[in-house]
C-alpha cells in the first residue's frame, strides 16, 4: 500500500520577514522596550547636570545679566516635548561613530568646565551631549528634526565675560546717544556724559542690563522663537527677518532706558529705580515683540506687492 504523495508545502517552514530577528522555533525576537534606554538617557543627564543647573538657578541666573537663562530653559524643554511625538516616525539608523565622538567631546567639555568653573564650557557641552545620544538612539533623523531646540540650547551658555564688557561698552553709548536725541528733540531737558544721563535733576546711569549684550541676546532668542513658531515659508523673508532682528533689539533698549527717563523725571528717582524699573523690562520685551511683529507685517506687504507686480502683465 503506498503512501500517499506530500505535498510540496506541507513541510514548508514559515520564514520571518527580511531582518527580523528569530528563536529557533521560529517566533519573532523582541529587543527591550527603547522607552527604557530613553529613560535611562534622561536620567543620566538628569544625574550628570542637575548640579548645573541647580547652580545656574542659584547663581548667574539670578543676576539681571543673566535673567533670560531660566525662560529660555523653560522653552527649550517645551520645544523638545513639541517635537517628541514625530520621533516614532523617523527612521531607525543609529550612527554610533559621530555620537559617541560627540559623546566624548562632550564630557571631557564638561569635566574642564566643572572643574575648572568655566560655565562656558560646562553649560555647552550639554549642546554636545544631548546630539550625541540623538545620534546614538535614532540617528542623523532626530537631529533634522529637533534642530532648532539644540541651536536654541545655545541661548542658555552664559557668556564670557570678556566678550561681554567689549562689546557691551559701545552698545550702552549708542543706546544712551539716541536716548538723548529723541528726548531733547521732543524738549526735554537732557545731557549726556559717555553713559549718564541727565535728565532735569536727576541722574541716570545706563546699566549693563538695560543696554547690555545679553539683553540684546535675549532679544535675538526672542525674535528666532517668533519665526520658528511662525514658519514662513520664504526662505529670503526669514532671513531678513531675522537680519532685522538687530536693529529692532537695538530699538527696543532704546525706548527701555527711554521710559526710564520719563518715569524718573515725572515720578521721581524712586519711581524709576523701584518697581517701574522692573516694569521697564517688560516694555522692552513688548517693545521688541511688536515691532518683530510689525516688521514681518511689512515684509509680508512687500511680499504680497512683489507677487503680484510679476504676475501683472507687462
Amino acid at each position: 500500500m503506498s503512501l500517499p504523495a506530500l505535498t510540496a508545502g506541507a513541510h514548508a517552514e514559515s520564514k520571518p520577514p527580511p531582518g527580523e530577528a528569530t528563536y529557533g522555533c521560529g517566533q519573532p525576537l523582541e529587543g527591550p522596550d527603547p522607552r527604557w534606554s530613553w529613560l535611562l538617557a534622561f536620567a543620566g543627564l538628569a544625574s550628570l547636570y542637575g548640579p548645573t543647573l541647580w547652580g545656574l538657578f542659584h547663581g548667574v541666573w539670578v543676576s539681571d545679566s543673566q535673567g533670560h537663562g531660566p525662560i529660555v530653559f523653560a522653552v527649550v524643554i517645551w520645544l523638545f516635548a513639541r517635537s517628541a511625538p514625530q520621533i516614532g516616525q523617523l527612521p531607525v539608523q543609529p550612527a554610533p561613530t559621530p555620537g559617541w565622538t560627540l559623546f566624548a567631546l562632550g564630557l571631557l567639555m564638561y569635566v574642564i568646565g566643572r572643574s575648572q568653573d568655566i560655565l562656558l564650557l560646562e553649560v555647552g557641552s550639554s549642546i554636545l551631549v544631548v546630539l550625541a545620544l540623538q545620534l546614538l538612539f535614532v540617528g542623523p533623523a532626530l537631529p533634522k528634526l529637533m534642530w532648532f531646540p539644540i541651536f536654541f540650547m545655545l541661548f542658555m551658555v552664559p557668556l564670557p565675560s570678556a566678550i561681554v564688557d567689549a562689546v557691551t561698552q559701545p552698545m550702552k553709548m549708542a543706546v544712551s546717544y539716541c536716548a538723548d536725541i529723541v528726548m531733547s528733540s521732543v524738549g526735554y531737558p537732557i545731557s549726556r556724559t559717555g553713559v549718564i544721563l541727565y535728565v532735569g535733576q536727576y541722574q541716570l546711569l545706563v546699566a549693563d542690563a538695560c543696554a547690555g549684550l545679553h539683553t540684546l541676546f535675549t532679544l535675538e532668542a526672542v525674535g528666532l522663537l517668533y519665526m520658528n513658531l511662525i514658519r514662513h515659508e520664504s526662505v529670503l523673508r526669514n532671513v531678513l527677518l531675522a537680519i532685522l532682528i538687530v536693529p529692532i533689539s537695538f530699538t527696543a533698549n532704546v525706548i527701555r532706558v527711554i521710559v526710564l527717563c520719563l518715569v524718573t523725571y515725572h515720578l521721581g528717582d524712586e519711581a524709576g529705580q523701584g518697581f517701574l524699573h522692573g516694569f521697564a523690562g517688560m516694555v522692552l520685551f513688548m517693545a521688541a515683540l511688536m515691532l518683530i511683529i510689525g516688521t514681518d507685517s511689512l515684509l509680508r506687504v512687500a511680499a504680497r506687492w512683489h507677487a503680484s507686480r510679476s504676475g501683472a502683465p507687462s
